[in-house]
């Protein structure tokens, strides 16, 4: 499920935050879903499970996932909100890119409807 790209200049923490968030957004984790322990994904991955429990730290503090002792750790009742609240955060500051680049809105919009056009989303 999860995918370290080690050329990326992403670390790799903030890789399987982006992937969680991903996966929550796309219904492949839904609430109560159990994610993987840490030393299942520290031997998936061959990555520190330092760095793993630092994602999951993460993403605990950020209200998607929540931890219970002895069983694991679960996606979050308000992770769907919560992912999608950080969807729109990250897409503003792309957004403010854009502008300062000198995209004007109305490319912007021709650019979001031929992506939604593509999906089969006429809406």
């Amino acid at each position: 499920m999860f995918q370290i790209d080690i050329m990326s200049r992403i670390p790799v923490y903030e890789q399987l935050i982006r992937q969680t968030e991903k996966f929550i957004l796309l219904g492949v984790l839904k609430e109560g879903d159990k994610l993987p322990s840490v030393r299942q994904l520290s031997a998936e991955l061959s990555i520190n499970p330092n760095t793993i429990q630092k994602a999951f730290t993460e993403l605990d503090r950020r209200g998607i996932i929540f931890s219970v002792n002895g069983r694991g750790n679960f996606v979050a009742d308000k992770a769907l909100e919560v992912s999608r609240r950080s969807a729109f955060s990250d897409i503003k500051d792309q957004i403010k890119d854009f502008a300062l680049a000198g995209i004007s809105r109305t490319e912007l919009h021709e650019y979001i409807d031929e992506i939604y056009d593509e999906m089969g989303d006429k809406s």
